[in-house]
């Protein structure tokens, strides 16, 4: 496959296989990002779209049903989870829509095959987003469209927040801070504007996005939830189970005050990034 071997690793281990394992509780998360993304993209009944990190694919399915015409594609690094997508899209009965396990740096995409790119959080593991961008644009067609949501900076996040409550007894150290690849990889505005440019896209647009995830049932719930994913069990693998302890109370404590009509809703804020591919770019 080439590309990341690292986060190819990481997204077929735990990672990929606890996102797979939580499909639907990831999208009570993150689906009211949906709506900005698929409309951004604009999306016509005829359209090609490809979907980058597209995990279970709850975003490409969104975009098949609006190319009813068309077609959507699916590209991830995970086999866990691309299992799952194919199995929701079979028990929905989404079939203008397939799943490819790829890394978007280097998978080989069909030359100017898309009219729309998207991506909900899959853009930020690239350790060459320049690269990825530049395979991109060749993928698009002339007049096609990029689109995709990342994280904006980590304190406009109620989660992160949340999590910042663990220092001293979690070794959070530079956990939500900027750099990559990672969540965190695409929090400024202006390197968005840059490694697109380098890639060879034009016309770029950076607008922030906010909206409220359910991340569970009540506080215990979401903390247990948070403290299992992939980022919060590397925290807590490094230390003993009485501070494990202490995190999963103290975290529970944090979301307590998030706890409203049956459920804990956390806001994130991202940024919607639109696109269009331009000149040449990197070759």
């Amino acid at each position: 496959m080439g590309g990341d071997t690292a986060q190819a690793e990481a997204w077929n281990g735990y990672e990929g296989e606890q996102w797979a394992r939580s499909q639907e509780r990831w999208d009570a998360v993150n689906d009211g990002f949906n709506q900005p993304l698929l409309d951004a993209a604009a999306i016509s009944d005829t359209d090609s779209v490809l979907d980058i990190g597209c995990g279970a694919g709850r975003t490409t399915r969104l975009a098949a049903r609006r190319a009813g015409l068309g077609r959507a594609l699916g590209l991830d690094l995970s086999a866990p989870m691309l299992g799952k997508a194919r199995e929701s899209a079979l028990r929905e009965g989404v079939e203008n829509v397939s799943f490819v396990q790829g890394d978007a740096q280097v998978h080989p995409m069909e030359a100017e095959g898309f009219d729309a790119v998207i991506s909900r959080y899959g853009m930020t593991f690239f350790t060459d987003p320049v690269a990825a961008f530049a395979n991109l644009r060749r993928a698009l067609r002339p007049g096609g469209r990029l689109a995709f949501i990342c994280a904006a900076e980590a304190e406009a996040n109620e989660w992160l927040r949340a999590l910042a409550s663990l220092k001293g007894i979690l070794p959070l150290g530079g956990f939500g801070k900027p750099g990559g690849p990672g969540m965190f990889s695409l929090t400024d505005p202006d390197r968005i504007r840059d490694l697109l440019a380098a890639g060879g896209f034009t016309a770029v647009q950076v607008q922030r996005v906010e909206a409220a995830g359910k991340w569970g049932a009540d506080a215990a719930d979401a903390a247990a939830f948070l403290l299992d994913s992939g980022p919060g069990r590397h925290l807590l693998d490094q230390v003993a189970p009485q501070q494990q302890t202490r995190a999963r109370q103290a975290l529970t404590a944090a979301l307590r005050r998030y706890e409203r009509d049956g459920a804990v809703w956390l806001r994130s804020s991202s940024w919607l990034v639109t696109a269009v591919p331009g000149g040449a770019g990197r070759p």
